[in-house]
């Protein structure tokens, strides 16, 4: 009871006092005043008499104790005629009243600054930076690979400018990257700045100044107009950047079809990056070679080896193929022309011209020094690939998205005649109709679809999933509002039947949250089934937030695709080096040169350690530069899983039969 006393006691006093404090400044004054009053008094009588100095008449003493209370409160404490002291309190009161108008004015303009500056509206004064435009789930991989970019530099800095909360955005990425928003780098910091204002607004974009900027990046946000946004902010841009433009712009959009437009928003010499075909041309290369998102997983981040360029140097007037042994640390690619031309895997009797560049992989970019790497090739322990015949292959896709179509396109070009596809996915009208228009245009591919839920463990143990040559995985959304299929097992309907004649609508973009938890459900189904049959079941997985990755239920190096952060590693390579946007159109385009994984035994021997150096001279041979290898024995230990980027051309390795070797070749 008295517990409960003491709490009604203190909320009635509280309550009285929150009156006192609502009931506006005049009443608040006098009560602070008698408050104050009420502890002066009393303490400066006290004082005075405990003073054993202290006057021994009453009026004395009365007079020391308003000489304590006047010093106390700054009124002076003056003694004399009554008119006097009247005019001294007065003064003091007069003075006191200034300086806290005074103060109060101060501080008032002082807390609007501080104000001014945390809504984000102040104008960044930097130059050599870089600018990020927009906001998504790409910017945490996006700033994490321009720290690491800039850690070789002094006082460089990362400007970011979105319709929001500037301390928001600072707290996010202050936690996203494990610290303060200033990554310490091996010369220096790099200092990220935020600031808030909508992208599209020419005026709001001074506030970065991307015209004295080295690179601007701009984002495409969440959402089903994320494209339109992109566009209307390379608008933007290319009004607020004067012309000739010294600054790398970068852009990625989602859908194919908004592609040409905004690379016309960019203007000349900006670079617009499309998700869906790049996403779709990385699954079918590393469907096809298993391993490879590793492989492009260490090109692409700026932890290990990335993509650089280098002058030719004493390597004009030589042959291409002479250049494949001419560094040591470093792995030759291609050739960087005087014009823009860049050409990946060139025949190696081309002539280096004197203006050319040499492409090639390092680990950074004062690290590619010639240094002839010939002495170390063992002649004896180079041999002649044996011949491997092409078979037709049975192959198998999970899910139906936008890029499905272009998954599609993509395998009719790499695989055999006589290859058949069975496509598994939720079946609406929209995708049968993508579906049949799909299959198509193929005409070494036979394409066959299957109305099913992929997260349904009886529809996916109908397939007989062991028995396929690979299975990609994409992502789909749960559409409950369509027709749903029959539960008891996967309806079969053949893609090449007629379609509509109206076009299939477009696929709005598939939230990442929703895709991930469909794909991961579908996973661990086929995690079962692979562990029934007692094998390990080629998958490459379609995802679209890295952090879904590390949840996955997959064994250690599986294939993972995953859209935002890929396209996020693209972004920062081009806008640290604008040649590379040529290296990696070059490196995607269906025509040309890609990576492959290789067995390692149609190069060299296996029954003894060899140096780098005689793989990429047997690789030379057959038109090809070899850029590092994967061991097998490895290839579940973490972080490398077994892969290998530019090693050291000395280097002695013992391979196994088993093992491959990362070759750029022709496709």
């Amino acid at each position: 009871m008295a517990q409960q006393h003491t709490t009604s006691l203190r909320l009635r006093l509280q309550y009285r006092f929150d009156n006192l404090v609502a009931g506006g400044t005049t009443p608040l004054i006098g009560w602070l005043a008698l408050a104050c009053l009420a502890v002066v008094v009393p303490a400066s009588a006290v004082l005075v008499w405990a003073d054993r100095a202290a006057p021994p008449t009453a009026s004395g003493r009365l007079t020391a104790v308003w000489v304590s209370v006047g010093q106390t409160l700054k009124l002076g404490g003056a003694v004399g005629p009554p008119l006097y002291v009247l005019a001294s309190v007065t003064l003091a009161l007069v003075a006191l009243l200034f300086v806290s108008t005074l103060v109060s004015l101060i501080t008032t303009g002082i807390n609007g600054r501080i104000l001014a500056l945390r809504r984000g509206h102040s104008t960044v004064l930097e130059a050599g930076h870089t600018v990020v435009l927009g906001w998504s789930d790409q910017i945490l991989p996006v700033v994490s690979e321009l720290v690491a970019a800039n850690a070789n530099q002094r006082r460089s800095a990362i400007a970011v400018l979105a319709p929001r909360d500037k301390v928001d955005m600072e707290d996010e990425v202050a936690t996203g990257l494990g610290g303060t928003g200033r990554r310490s780098g091996g010369a220096g910091a790099t200092r990220i700045i935020c600031r808030s204002g909508p992208t599209t607004d020419p005026t709001a974009l001074a506030r970065v100044s991307p015209q004295t900027s080295k690179a601007v990046l701009v984002l495409p946000p969440d959402g089903d107009s994320g494209d339109a946004h992109v566009v209307k902010t390379l608008l933007a841009l290319d009004a607020a950047l004067p012309r000739p433009r010294g600054t790398v712009v970068v852009a990625a959009v989602r859908d194919s079809r908004n592609h040409l437009t905004a690379k016309l928003a960019a203007g000349p010499g900006g670079h617009v990056l499309c998700a869906d075909e790049i996403i779709a041309r990385l699954l079918v290369q590393t469907a096809r070679q298993p391993g490879l998102s590793l492989v492009y997983q260490d090109l692409l981040d700026f932890d290990g080896d990335e993509f650089y360029t280098a002058a030719a140097q004493g390597l004009a007037g030589r042959a291409f193929g002479e250049a494949l042994l001419a560094f040591t640390t470093s792995s030759v690619v291609g050739l960087l022309h005087a014009d823009g031309r860049v050409v990946l895997n060139p025949d190696p009797g081309t002539e280096i011209g004197a203006d050319d560049r040499i492409v090639l992989v390092s680990a950074d970019d004062d690290t590619a020094v010639p240094e002839p790497a010939g002495p170390w090739v063992d002649e004896d322990a180079i041999v002649t690939a044996r011949p491997r015949s092409r078979f037709a292959e049975r192959l198998l896709l999970l899910g139906w998205n936008r890029r499905a179509p272009l998954v599609v396109e993509q395998l009719d070009e790499f695989v055999s005649p006589g290859t058949t596809l069975d496509v598994v996915a939720l079946g609406d009208g929209a995708t049968l109709r993508a579906a049949a228009e799909a299959a198509a245009a193929p005409n070494r591919l036979e394409v066959a679809f299957h109305s099913g839920d992929i997260t349904d463990p009886d529809v996916l143990a109908k397939l007989d999933v062991p028995s396929y040559d690979s299975v990609i995985v994409i992502g789909e959304t749960d559409r409950e509002t369509m027709t749903a299929p029959e539960p008891a097992a996967a309806t079969t309907a053949p893609a090449t039947a007629t379609a509509p004649d109206t076009a299939p609508p477009a696929f709005a973009p598939e939230p990442g949250s929703a895709t991930d938890d469909r794909t991961l459900v579908t996973l661990l189904h086929l995690r079962a089934i692979g562990e029934a049959a007692g094998c390990e079941l080629p998958l490459t997985t379609e995802m679209s937030d890295d952090g879904n990755r590390l949840l996955a239920p997959a064994r250690a190096g599986a294939d993972f695709i995953v859209s935002g952060r890929l396209i996020s590693l693209l972004m920062t390579q081009i806008s640290e080096s604008g040649h590379l946007a040529d290296v990696f159109e070059e490196l995607f385009r269906a025509e040309g040169s890609e990576f492959y994984l290789r067995p390692v035994a149609d190069y060299v021997r296996t029954d003894r350690e060899v140096a780098f150096a005689t793989v990429v001279e047997s690789a030379r041979r057959r038109r090809e530069c070899a850029v590092g290898y994967r061991l097998r024995a490895r290839a579940a230990t973490a972080p490398s899983y077994g892969v290998r980027l530019n090693p050291d051309k000395r280097q002695r390795v013992a391979f196994g039969e088993h093992d491959w070797v990362v070759v750029l070749a022709e496709s």
